[in-house]
């Protein structure tokens, strides 16, 4: 039998990640804007931006939120060192347990302080302080990182 060799496209090899879908682009629109309404004047909510962590391969999560940052128009950069306080990730249907967890303990380690795992097929949020210790969210609920203090209703974020 021969044996069948997946291709990855130049998105998946450049990002080291899966291509993005319909319903995870739409629910990464839907967290932007409800992230950035919410909370524009204290932090900044950013996508697709690359993440230099010490002793780890770059990373570009779906979303990173930082403290407030100062933005220089003049001086751009191309991968943040600094750490956000929250990672986002989206999961693809792609995408191994294992995968995701071994993402987010490289986060924690890095200094990361919570890594939300979105599942849009359960219109849930999973939102981690800590490898195995995490809150889980539902459509009808109020999502509440204890960590960050970031609220977001997921009625909004699914809708």
């Amino acid at each position: 039998m021969e044996a069948v060799i997946e291709q990855l496209s130049d998105y998946e090899r450049e990002r080291g990640k899966p291509m993005p879908t319909l319903n995870h682009a739409y629910v990464q629109t839907n967290l932007l804007v409800e992230l950035k309404t919410r909370y524009r004047k204290t932090h900044t909510v950013l996508s697709e931006l690359n993440i230099t962590m010490p002793e780890c391969p770059d990373t570009v999560p779906d979303i990173a939120i930082y403290p407030k940052l100062q933005i220089d128009f003049l001086h751009d950069i191309t991968s943040m060192t600094e750490m956000p306080l929250t990672i986002i990730e989206i999961v693809s249907p792609s995408q191994s347990d294992a995968e995701i967890v071994a993402k987010f303990e490289r986060y924690f380690n890095a200094g990361v302080k919570s890594c939300w795992l979105v599942l849009p097929i359960f219109q849930a949020i999973s939102v981690y302080s800590a490898i195995g210790k995490y809150q889980f969210f539902t459509e009808d609920k109020t999502l509440l990182d204890l960590v960050t203090g970031v609220e977001l209703p997921l009625s909004e974020v699914f809708a």
